[in-house]
C-alpha cells in the first residue's frame, strides 16, 4: 500500500460514526440536582417592580412609598410626546428620553426621599419615598 492509500484509509476510518457499543453510557443520577442556596442578599427581600405611567403630562401615581431594593419602572403612555425622569435631589441625574411606548427603570437601594420631574416638562412632578424593609 502506498502512503497516499494509507492516509486515505485512515481518514475514512476516522470519519466513520462510533459504534454504540463503544460510546459511554449516560451518567445515572440517583437524586435530582440541588439548587444552589441563595445568597443573603437574594434571600432577604425579593425584587419587586412598581409601575408609574406617564400620561396626560403627569406621573401616575405621582407619589410612591416603597422599600429598599424595589425597582420603579416609568412607562410613557403618551401618543406623541417624549419625557424623561429628572431627579432633582442630591446626586440627581436625568434618564434618557422615554418615547411613546418605551420604559425606563431604576432600582432604589438606599432609604430616602427622591423628588423628580420631567426634564422637558418641569411642571410634571413626582416623589418616591424609600424605606428600609
Amino acid at each position: 500500500m502506498t502512503r497516499r492509500a494509507v492516509r486515505a484509509t485512515a481518514f475514512a476510518v476516522a470519519c466513520l460514526p462510533l459504534p454504540a457499543c463503544l460510546a459511554q453510557p449516560p451518567a445515572v443520577q440517583d437524586s435530582p440536582p440541588q439548587a444552589a442556596a441563595p445568597s443573603p442578599a437574594q434571600a432577604s427581600v425579593p425584587d419587586q417592580i412598581v409601575e408609574i405611567a406617564i400620561r396626560d403630562y403627569s406621573f401616575q401615581p405621582a407619589e410612591l412609598k416603597i422599600h429598599v431594593g424595589t425597582t420603579v419602572r416609568w412607562t410613557n403612555q403618551e401618543k406623541r410626546v417624549s419625557h424623561s425622569v429628572l431627579f432633582t435631589g442630591p446626586g440627581g441625574f436625568e434618564s434618557d428620553r422615554i418615547f411613546p411606548g418605551e420604559s425606563w427603570e431604576r432600582r432604589f437601594d438606599k432609604p430616602g426621599v427622591y423628588p423628580f420631574t420631567c426634564g422637558p416638562h418641569p411642571e410634571m412632578h413626582g416623589r418616591i419615598e424609600v424605606a428600609s424593609p
